[in-house]
């Protein structure tokens, strides 16, 4: 028996649940899993793990959008390894943890590529037979490199680009190259604190008692996309804006994995500026 996620996102109104899940047993798929959300502005999201035999899978689709309010929007997803591309600096804390859960098999992805603006992590991707990009920034301008960056994703076609400690800020014309959620990144403080460069440094200097880590997805407004996964550690006045980086690489790296093995496992739907999370 073969399992697929459906994913159901409309408007809100009564019986959508007995709707869908009656088309299901219509088609003899087990409901294996189920959960479901409605916002206070009345949209409706459920993801639903089927198994069963998905010879008429268009039909099934067809049928449900039937049923569902006008503009309900229906995908019924494999399971199958997706593919990443991963932009970088110099770090190479989240790139090595990414690499490791991959060829382990804890991450459901395999990474095509990896590209940066300096080769000074060529030697890791290589560790892991995945090929390395230089697409420099230095003299050329900002437009040049950009577009030599997304012509290069185009050429490997991935599901999902990681911006994993990629020290640069894309432009609105790189950002809408790409389809919202498309694009994810790191962003090293919990947001919407220390928005921008040097958070730790922002924080050091707040004297904050808490540092933390933020996964989202891009868009045109700096570090304010759809936020995704966060978490949070403990600081104290000992530390310096350093010592707060050298913790938060931890936060940062696990933050990041919970974010993309949730948006692997498809538990997430974009709803505005807001995430709904399963």
């Amino acid at each position: 028996m073969e399992q697929r996620i459906l994913l159901t996102e409309c408007t809100d109104a009564t019986g959508l649940i007995a709707k869908v899940t009656g088309v299901c047993f219509k088609y003899q798929y087990n409901i294996v899993h189920q959960d479901q959300f409605a916002s206070e502005d009345k949209r409706f999201f459920m993801r639903s793990v089927l198994e069963g035999n998905f010879e008429n899978k268009d039909n099934f689709l067809s049928e449900v959008r039937s049923l569902l309010p006008q503009g309900a929007k229906v995908r019924l997803n494999d399971q199958k390894r997706r593919r990443l591309a991963v932009l970088v600096t110099k770090e190479a804390h989240c790139l090595g943890d990414l690499l490791i859960k991959a060829y382990s098999g804890a991450l459901n992805a395999d990474i095509v590529m990896v590209a940066g603006n300096y080769n000074t992590l060529e030697d890791l991707a290589a560790k892991f037979n995945v090929p390395f990009h230089l697409v420099s920034h230095e003299g050329i301008s900002r437009e040049e490199q950009e577009e030599r960056m997304c012509k290069l994703l185009d050429e490997y076609n991935p599901d999902y680009i990681v911006l994993a400690k990629y020290m640069r800020i894309l432009s609105p014309k790189m950002v809408s190259h790409f389809p919202l959620g498309k694009l994810i990144n790191i962003h090293h403080s919990f947001l919407p604190a220390f928005i921008g460069a040097k958070p730790y440094q922002q924080a050091f200097d707040r004297g904050v008692k808490i540092i933390g880590a933020t996964a989202h997805f891009v868009t045109d407004n700096l570090d304010e996309g759809p936020i995704i996964e966060q978490d949070v550690i403990k600081v104290n006045h000992r530390y310096s804006a350093e010592t707060m980086a050298k913790a938060g690489r931890d936060v940062e790296r696990l933050v990041l994995m919970r974010a993309l093995n949730k948006i692997l496992d498809d538990k997430v739907f974009i709803h505005g500026n807001k995430t709904v999370v399963f």
